[in-house]
């Protein structure tokens, strides 16, 4: 057997023990999850808000998991509120 195709056949076989690896991973739930932070805004409401942000993520992002409320606050003009802003932080699941 020549070096070149012995060192592709252990690329192989190394890929495959790669790939049976993730796959037992998948079968018992393990996975990885990125987390974004986004902020949302909205006139009405700081849940509109928050609303508004992950309906938007969920347009790009598939397998979205928890989405958790970091910080809540206002935008003010002339004394009055004039939006409500919601920062959210958002996991969505890496596919193997």
């Amino acid at each position: 057997m020549s070096r070149r195709t012995k060192k592709h056949r252990n690329a192989n076989i190394n890929l495959e023990k790669k790939m049976a690896k993730a796959k037992s991973r998948k079968a018992r739930g393990e996975s990885v999850y990125r987390i974004t932070e986004l902020v949302g805004t909205s006139s009405v409401s700081w849940e509109d808000a928050a609303k508004r942000a992950i309906e938007t993520a969920a347009g790009s992002l598939r397998d979205l998991r928890v989405a958790d409320i970091v910080k809540l606050d206002v935008k003010v003009d002339g004394g009055k509120v004039i939006a409500y802003r919601a920062r959210v932080s958002l996991s969505f699941k890496y596919e193997a």
